[in-house]
């Protein structure tokens, strides 16, 4: 298939009335038709298991699905069936669903660090409870973010330290600082310059880089020693590190951690989860003053909360988290192999670990570049793989990553002529793709 072929009439149409209706074009800015070649953002009739197709009938092999999300793949049969067995009794009670119960329990025996769990329907509730938790149990203000990891929250306390702060008072957005991935003696020097006012250190525990060595656990001592919560945001670490997260692959306990994406396979649940002690001051068996952590109309949904139970059980029966990093290692060796044979081995760069891999798009001086990306996504969308990144779902199978890894080739020698000519203008086909964060539209 070459671009010729990709036919998005209908997308495009489509495309044209979300944005007459929807701000942006689509309900998640990631998933914008900024986010892909100018008239190739295909938008998506229906998917299974590795698979998707758009609505003029084109089939893709897809990665990163659901932003995340999907690590079982779509309509994934022991999590659907799990779905159904709620949908006809019943999806939300005045009082809690013994599903509720059943669910804390699965949770808590799949992410033993934790001792208390509260659910909610999407990540920016749960890391922003850990937030409010934290300045409640420690009487400070500040919240300390980890300047490396693109994404916490939608909320004030976040969305302000970003390039798309309007709407947001200076004075919250003062109250967040920021500290260095990998770095002790910078976070160290962060917690003294602000002595008794930080109330959190939130991070991802891993992403595009492993740890350095003994760096978590120095995370946890700081913390200890300067008296503030430390939490991870396990959105993505969950379960694509191990069934427990990365707190249970690394061995260092948080105090509070948030997981989400994969915990329901495309179904809306997230988890705030973390210590006795913190996690009770949202509760009601205690007598110090009350914490509002976490209140949902929809948060304990009975066929998202059986969702949930379904990916944890099939996590942990089925070994998917080695499965997810044994096709990742298939993946990026092929890729790797490929863009050395053609040349570009230095411009198109995978990193993270083998269940979480993204990839960076070089200049010909190898600096980051929209343009080489929009090369690139260009080629293999018309090769029939729709991917934003790398990341694998379970669902794959060797026939799927040979496919990519041939798609990959041919786009790596579109790309090498690019930079042969020092320009990818001819091959872009419009605008370049554009970041997410950026101050104007």
């Amino acid at each position: 298939m070459n671009t010729e072929e990709l036919h998005l009439t209908r997308s495009r149409l489509a495309n044209e009335r979300l944005h007459a209706m929807v701000p942006g074009g689509a309900h998640t800015y990631a998933k914008g038709d900024d986010q892909y070649p100018e008239d190739l953002a295909p938008v998506i009739s229906h998917g299974r298991g590795a698979h998707v197709w758009d609505i003029d009938g084109n089939r893709y092999v897809e990665y990163g699905s659901g932003l995340r999300s999907v690590s079982l793949g779509h309509a994934h049969p022991r999590v659907t069936e799990a779905v159904r067995r709620e949908l006809d009794r019943g999806s939300n009670f005045v009082r809690p669903s013994i599903v509720e119960v059943e669910a804390a329990e699965r949770f808590l025996a799949t992410v033993p660090t934790a001792e208390m769990v509260k659910f909610a329907k999407n990540g920016s509730d749960a890391t922003t409870a850990a937030v409010r938790l934290a300045r409640a149990v420690t009487g400070r203000p500040r919240v300390a973010v980890c300047a490396d990891h693109p994404f916490f929250s939608v909320d004030d306390w976040f969305i302000g330290t970003t390039p798309m702060p309007a709407g947001i008072p200076a004075a919250t957005t003062e109250l967040t600082v920021a500290f260095p991935y990998g770095d002790l003696a910078a976070t160290e020097e962060l917690l003294s310059r602000y002595q008794g006012e930080v109330a959190c250190l939130i991070l991802e525990p891993a992403t595009h880089t492993e740890p350095p060595a003994g760096y978590l656990k120095g995370l946890r001592e700081l913390a200890d020693r300067h008296g503030c919560v430390l939490v991870f945001d396990e959105m993505i670490t969950g379960f694509r590190w191990s069934e427990a997260g990365a707190q249970g692959l690394y061995g260092v306990v948080p105090d509070l951690s948030t997981f989400g994406k994969a915990l329901g396979n495309g179904f809306a649940v997230s988890a705030l989860a973390g210590r006795r002690e913190l996690m009770e001051r949202g509760g009601l068996r205690h007598s110090r003053e009350r914490v509002f952590l976490l209140s949902t109309t929809h948060g304990a949904e009975t066929h998202s909360l059986a969702a949930a139970m379904a990916v944890q059980a099939t996590y942990v029966e089925e070994g998917i988290s080695a499965r997810l990093h044994a096709l990742g290692e298939r993946l990026a060796a092929g890729v790797r192999d490929a863009a050395a044979a053609m040349g570009v081995g230095d411009h198109l760069v995978l990193r993270g670990r083998a269940s979480n891999l993204v990839f960076a798009t070089l200049d010909e001086h190898r600096q980051p570049s929209q343009r080489y990306r929009t090369l690139f996504l260009r080629r293999l969308l018309a090769g029939g793989v729709l991917a934003p990144s790398f990341v694998v779902s379970s669902a794959l199978d060797d026939a799927d990553i040979d496919h990519t890894v041939d798609v990959v080739a041919q786009a790596c020698a579109v790309y090498r002529k690019a930079l042969d000519a020092g320009d990818p203008a001819p091959w872009l086909g419009g605008r370049p793709v554009r970041p997410v964060f950026r101050r104007l539209a």
